[in-house]
């Protein structure tokens, strides 16, 4: 019996060590050195601004309003369907239990039941992106995105009379590159919980056209984590948000801190 104990936690240990490879292995030296690089801090004005910025308003506004808190309130469970070559689920999972681990009040994570997801993501090839939008937009509208976004990738989201995420749809290219495919990965997941506007004001941000990260960086983490406070409900307009922002940042600036080791 002691044997097959320390033999599951030794498969165990290899499991985990092995996704944790998969994952180092995919931070190619172009990822590598913007990590590297990468601001860790800030202001409350500048986070603030950003927020504002980011979570209010929409890139590609196609139905309803955009100047209210748009977020699920909920379990959040992701499943992937892929298309093309490479297969690319297991990168999507990785980056799925990062965004868990760096966004607190966020229960997210994959699931293998179609059924029971509401996020959907697709893996199509290149060639293959534009009817693929097509197909799930409809002609007049994948013209639109196309002319106005011209994207490498996509996400949107359906929501109820009360500003909840009902629904995400990701569409995510898995043979421009591995850097291409981890700036897509993280800005289309984090896009599909709720901040959906891109700013180029926004030096800092990976929503932001100009700015690729191919990682989730601790700027937008302090996003995600006013998005996610308990505190900031769906709905809310930025008058009630303000309002609120002082007694939400501490707590952000501390589990962020935490997450990311800032305090050592």
């Amino acid at each position: 019996m002691l044997g097959l104990i320390r033999l599951f936690a030794a498969v165990l240990v290899l499991l985990v060590c092995g996704a944790a490879l998969d994952f180092a292995r995919a931070e190619n030296a172009q990822i590598a050195k913007l990590r590297a690089a990468e601001q860790k801090i800030f202001t409350d004005a500048q986070i603030a601004d950003g927020f504002f910025k980011i979570a209010f308003g929409a890139e590609l506004a196609v139905a309803g309003r955009v100047d209210r808190i748009r977020k699920y309130d909920g379990p959040v469970r992701v499943f992937v369907e892929s298309r093309a070559k490479p297969d690319r689920r297991r990168q999507v999972a990785a980056a799925v239990a990062d965004i868990a681990t760096r966004v607190d009040h966020l229960d997210i994570a994959m699931t293998d039941d179609r059924a029971a997801a509401n996020v959907t993501v697709t893996l199509v090839r290149n060639r293959n992106l534009a009817a693929t939008i097509r197909a799930f937009y409809g002609r007049d509208r994948a013209r639109r995105i196309e002319r106005s976004l011209e994207p490498q990738c996509l996400s949107g989201f359906s929501k109820d009379e009360q500003y909840r995420i009902l629904h995400s749809d990701v569409i995510l290219v898995a043979d421009s590159g591995e850097f291409i495919f981890y700036d897509c990965v993280y800005e289309e997941l984090l896009q599909a919980l709720g901040p959906i506007n891109d700013d180029p004001s926004v030096p800092w941000s990976m929503f932001n056209d100009d700015v690729q990260k191919g990682f989730f960086d601790v700027y937008d983490q302090y996003l995600l984590n006013i998005l996610y406070d308990p505190r900031i409900r769906p709905g809310m307009t930025r008058d009630e948000v303000r309002a609120l922002l002082p007694q939400v940042l501490p707590s952000v600036r501390a589990f962020v801190a935490r997450a990311n080791g800032l305090n050592r």
